[in-house]
Order: structure tokens, then sequence, then C-alpha cells
């Protein structure tokens, strides 16, 4: 079996990292438990970053960027009402199947409050950073428009705490929140 690179390793961590703090938060994660889940040592883990924060951060960065990636492919090309269901529907498809990627993004705001009390202001910095990139990812298809942009970033999160609540697929909490739904009642003819 081939060794890993450290690249790879570090790519590990960031996976793991992610799956750890979305179950635990960043106080109830260990890095034991991170280096575990990647069958590292935690001095070797201490190799690829530098401390536990710099492990939170790389992974708070990277659920961002999959985030914004995701919207931004789900817009390509599109703008106004059609961008705005396209990055929906591609929204609710990420939190169904990446369950992770939902609780990272709760925890990461769990955490940034508790930094931010405590006058830790690093980790408020970078995810205040990476929240406005996906606001401006966003802005962009839906046509520069604050209040749109206000709007769908407003259910995101309604939808993030609904979710995270346990809410079911089908429960009649959701039948406002889809604009597919929307659209489609519009469009029935009467």
């Amino acid at each position: 079996m081939a060794r890993m690179s450290a690249d790879e390793r570090r790519e590990s961590v960031i996976r793991a990292a992610i799956h750890e703090f979305a179950r635990g938060g960043y106080y109830g994660t260990s890095t034991e438990a991170i280096a575990k889940r990647v069958g590292v040592s935690q001095p070797y883990l201490f190799r690829l970053f530098p401390n536990k924060p710099a492990i939170f951060l790389a992974a708070a960065e990277r659920c961002l960027r999959e985030t914004r990636d995701v919207f931004a492919a789900a817009a390509e090309g599109l703008e106004g009402e059609e961008a705005t269901l396209a990055m929906a529907n591609a929204y609710a498809r990420l939190i169904a199947e990446e369950p992770d990627k939902l609780q990272m993004q709760l925890q990461m705001y769990v955490t940034v409050a508790a930094a931010e009390a405590a006058g830790d202001h690093q980790l408020g910095e970078l995810v205040r950073k990476g929240w406005m990139e996906l606001w401006d990812t966003v802005h962009v298809p839906l046509g520069g428009d604050v209040k749109e942009t206000t709007t769908f970033m407003a259910y995101g999160m309604l939808i993030n705490t609904l979710a995270a609540m346990g809410f079911p697929p089908g429960h009649r909490v959701w039948e406002a929140l889809y604009p597919s739904a929307r659209i489609e009642k519009q469009a029935e003819p009467e």
C-alpha cells in the first residue's frame, strides 16, 4: 500500500475535522479524536497543523468554500428567480446528502460567538470573510439586488435551523421555504 503524502494526510485531517467538529463542536472535540479518525498520531497531526485552532480554521474555511462552490455551480449562466431556484435546490441537496456541512456551519457560528466573547477575533474574522464571499457568490446571480440576496440568505439560515432541529422532509414547516414549490403552485391552472 502506498504511503500518503503530507498533502494527502492534511486533506484527510480536514475531512476528519469537519466530521468531528460537526458532531462535537470546537470545545467538545479533541485533537486525539481527529487523529484517531485519520489514523495518525497526535504528534503527526501537529506536524501538519500547528494547533487545534488551525485545524478548526482549515475545516471552517473548507466548509465555507465548498458551500460557495455549490452555489456558484448551481447558478452558472442563470439570473434572478432561475438562479434562486437552482441555488436553493442545490443547497437543499448539499445539506441532505452531507449533513456534516450543515452541522459544521452551525458549530462555526457558535464557536465564533464564544471566541468573540473571550476576546479572540481570529476565527470570527475568517468566518465573516468566508460568509461575505458566500454572500457575494449569491449576490451576483441575483442581479446585485441587496433585498433579494438578504432574503435568500435569511431563508438559508432558517433552513439551517429547521434542518438542525430535525424536521423531516415533507413536514409542513418546509412548505413555504422551497422556491420550486412556490413556482409550481403559481404555474398550476386555476
